[in-house]
């Protein structure tokens, strides 16, 4: 039997340990929102570019 290596991390709280301000969170919501859009954009399927071959 294998032996894992682990370390458990205390991860309750990243950074301060009050909570955020009004600015904080319009800051964290606009960047989701931004990555959402950027994720979405990527996801539309492009049309396709192909070109056919023309018979003469």
């Amino acid at each position: 039997m294998a032996k894992l290596k682990s370390t458990l991390l205390n991860v309750d709280f990243i950074g301060g340990q009050e909570p955020l301000t009004l600015e904080e969170q319009l800051a964290i919501s606009a960047f989701f929102k931004n990555q959402k859009k950027k994720n979405t954009l990527r996801k539309t399927p492009s049309r396709s570019t192909s070109k056919s071959r023309i018979k003469t």
